[in-house]
């Protein structure tokens, strides 16, 4: 019997995601939104696209959260983008709102699902999920790091000339412009990129990748990036439904390591049959610690806003 995997939202970033899943073969989907009709029509559409990739998967698209019962794992996109005029504030009650609503829903057909949380601004989101569904932290991780650390690795290749697959790269914190790109653990071809990377172009990389998403959006004009974000998301899906004990940045609740309690904040986790299996401490400099904390700190401030800090 395959794994099912829901996706709530359907917009570019949840329906890219049931793309890579499908064309991956990893689940079957089941793609909802409030939207009546968007997530049918996208669904029969990659539906259709399954016999030309030769994969089986079963993609379904609904409005009715009884379609996503007993699923494996629930990816969650939804929420609305900042709209001109709309303060922080604004943006973050209507998504604490729609967030609340969707994990009361999927909770109650999913009871044992593990919740992977997309939706900005994710940190503050993830602990929304987290407190909203009951679950323990094992079961509710945010996608963050794995997108952030993607975008450092690529300028770094870009910057050394070298495949994507040589490079590693390490970023901790919020997801925004207070992350924390580690350059002393990042390599390529297991070589530390300090070595190869003068340290004024390096602060370059790192104040690119904090910025990595204002960059795109500034490209598009009227949306955010959707293909890598469903990439990162997809690569967390897999990695807890082939059990493959993967370390990955997340956003993860802290309980006391890197000092830090009671808040999701990306760092990297062991993920695998049951979810965040494991999170992997590490020793950072004074500054390096700081520039955590700072992160930390920014996240709070969001979930004092909301209540659930």
């Amino acid at each position: 019997m395959r794994k099912k995997v829901s996706i709530v939202g359907a917009g570019n970033v949840g329906a890219t995601a049931a793309h890579w899943i499908a064309a991956k073969e990893l689940a079957d989907v089941v793609l909802i939104d409030v939207v009546e009709g968007v997530p049918q029509g996208k669904a029969l559409d990659l539906l259709q696209a399954m016999p030309i990739e030769k994969q089986d998967c079963s993609i379904v698209g609904t409005n009715d959260y009884a379609d996503t019962a007993n699923s494996d794992i629930v990816v969650i996109t939804a929420g609305i983008p900042r709209k001109p005029g709309m303060s922080r504030d604004d943006l973050l009650n209507t998504n604490f709102n729609i967030m609340s609503d969707v994990v009361g829903k999927v909770v109650a057909n999913s009871p044992n699902c593990i919740l992977i949380i997309v939706s900005n601004p994710l940190d503050a989101m993830a602990q929304a999920a987290f407190k909203k569904s009951g679950f323990p932290r094992e079961r509710v991780i945010g996608m963050a790091g794995v997108l952030d650390s993607a975008r450092f690795r690529t300028f770094i290749a870009e910057e050394l000339k070298v495949s994507v697959e040589n490079v590693t790269a390490f970023v901790l914190g919020g997801h925004g412009d207070t992350m924390v790109p580690l350059s002393r653990y990042s390599t390529m071809a297991g070589i530390p990129i300090t070595e190869l990377i003068a340290p004024e172009r390096l602060k370059e990389l790192e104040t690119r990748t904090a910025n990595g998403g204002a960059e795109i959006v500034k490209h598009l004009k009227t949306g955010s990036a959707y293909y890598a974000p469903s990439a990162a998301a997809v690569e967390m899906v897999e990695a807890i439904l082939k059990d493959k004990k993967k370390i990955l940045p997340c956003a993860a609740y802290l309980q006391g390591e890197y000092g830090i309690s009671g808040l999701y904040v990306g760092v990297p986790c062991k993920l695998g049959s049951k979810g965040l299996e494991q999170i992997i401490e590490i020793k950072l400099t004074a500054e390096e610690q700081a520039a955590l904390q700072k992160s930390a700190d920014s996240v709070k401030e969001l979930c004092t806003v909301i209540g659930v800090a």
